[in-house]
């Protein structure tokens, strides 16, 4: 089974990854844990050049296609060989970030993100995506609070463009039928609860064990 996180920076998706791991883990299941950008060596390096605040001149259509360079790789070399032995592949963001992220924060015609998405992942799909809902004004923050960690040169990017994103996400969660949105307001055992109860019901559904 694939899973997937998403959200604006600082929702909260890796403390739940975490969570779920151990979960699954104490129940017996085989599982990969995987961030984007990033995974593989050669997306490691692709994610430090799309992190490095240092890269402000990065042109949008750069941006997207270093995602989708590095997602190509960690889908072929990471989460399809894991998913073909039967592992539960867990991914700290995928695809839907790009049409969030690219397609309605850097308003890339959304036509085209969902070409190279699609082009990228090779039909690997998830089966379930959480997409843990915080408003902008939490994730100012919780980036304000951030214990001694540099913003990134995503991470650094203006109000309007986050309130985009979000839009985004939001149009995702209407359209996506795997979508489930969580209330990233909520304490962090129950949203994990809430994980555990739509995963249990989708291994039922589908005969996952």
């Amino acid at each position: 089974m694939l899973i997937s996180f998403e959200g604006l920076d600082f929702c909260g998706k890796s403390t739940q990854v975490e969570l779920l791991v151990n979960y699954l883990n104490n129940c017996g299941k085989r599982v990969k844990v995987i961030r984007e950008p990033g995974g593989t060596v050669i997306s490691e390096k692709i994610r430090d050049i799309l992190l490095d605040k240092k890269n402000d001149k990065m042109h949008i259509e750069t941006e997207i296609l270093l995602f989708s360079a590095s997602r190509s790789q960690l889908v072929r070399e990471v989460i399809q060989p894991y998913l073909n032995d039967g592992y539960y592949v867990i991914t700290d963001r995928f695809y839907d970030s790009t049409t969030a992220y690219q397609g309605f924060g850097r308003q890339i015609p959304l036509d085209f993100v969902e070409k190279i998405n699609m082009f990228a992942v090779g039909g690997t799909i998830p089966q379930i995506t959480f997409f843990i809902d915080i408003p902008i004004e939490e994730s100012d923050k919780r980036k304000k609070l951030r214990n001694g960690g540099e913003l990134d040169r995503i991470e650094m990017s203006q109000r309007s463009f986050y309130e985009k994103v979000r839009e985004g996400y939001l149009y995702l969660a209407e359209k996506e039928k795997r979508f489930r949105i969580i209330d990233g307001l909520k304490h962090i055992d129950e949203i994990h609860e809430i994980i555990i109860k739509d995963i249990s019901e989708l291994e039922m559904k589908t005969g996952v064990k």
